[in-house]
């Protein structure tokens, strides 16, 4: 059990996108820890794969919810779940989303409308539920998975996971009181699906800019336990974000799109 996480034990937390990714080594952390977990995917087989093998290698329980996060009955089951006094929901991992590899204007406006609704609208309806329940409860805890991106001008995903930067900043400083805490975990390359999935060619970054879904899940994990608004992993993205707050910004413009 990670030392940062003391009363993790029988505690709740729920998932999205908790079949793949960054969503699933939550998933395998947290059961580590374990937390009994609610895992939030679209693949009903993938979700029973990934629930056999956690309740097979740790003493937890697990509740799978298939949902389209873009579907507002699919919300609403979440939302529902996250409300509920039953077994409460005590740290919420608002992970689920996809990219695009194509520019703003080279995608079709649906394209780009429900990219911004899984990146924005739906952990923010999540978030919005969760804290209202939490804070009757007098505590608990939201993780949004956003992206170093969100400090480089990068078009909807960028801008989208910078909405996300300040809400979990502004939300975090505003529930102090409630002991709430919603940390914005920001990183960079991540050895997952994501960019397969999306049909980027990962072969021309290089590898040193790659990170570990383990890792950047540790240090999430841990920095939201210490109630950091702001989670970036490794020293080198730390260094990237400084870095694009003093470069002129066609100067990153340029390093971002050749990305």
């Amino acid at each position: 059990m990670s030392s940062t996480e003391p009363e993790a034990p029988h505690r709740t937390a729920l998932v999205t996108g908790a079949t793949s990714g960054i969503g699933l080594e939550f998933a395998r952390q947290l059961a580590a820890q374990g937390r009994h977990l609610i895992l939030v995917a679209r693949d009903r087989d993938r979700l029973a794969a990934v629930a056999a093998e956690l309740e097979g290698g740790y003493a937890i329980h697990t509740e799978s919810i298939v949902a389209d996060l873009l579907d507002e009955a699919s919300q609403e089951a979440v939302i529902e779940r996250l409300l509920s006094h039953v077994d409460p929901v005590e740290l919420l991992v608002n992970n689920a989303g996809y990219g695009l590899v194509r520019s703003f204007a080279d995608n079709t406006w649906d394209e780009e409308r429900d990219h911004w609704r899984i990146h924005t609208e739906v952990p923010l309806r999540l978030a919005h539920a969760a804290l209202q329940a939490m804070r009757e409860r007098g505590g608990g805890r939201i993780i949004n998975v956003a992206s170093v991106a969100a400090f480089t001008p990068r078009g909807t995903y960028s801008a989208s996971k910078l909405a996300m930067v300040n809400f979990s900043k502004w939300a975090t400083l505003h529930h102090a009181e409630d002991g709430l805490v919603v940390t914005a975990l920001c990183p960079g390359f991540t050895r997952t699906e994501f960019h397969e999935r999306m049909g980027q060619d990962t072969k021309a970054f290089p590898r040193l800019a790659w990170l570990k879904a383990e890792d950047v899940v540790r240090q999430g994990l841990a920095d939201s336990a210490a109630g950091r608004s702001l989670s970036i992993p490794s020293l080198r993205y730390k260094i990237a974000r400084l870095a694009a707050s003093v470069l002129p910004a066609k100067t990153v413009e340029k390093i971002v799109r050749r990305s």
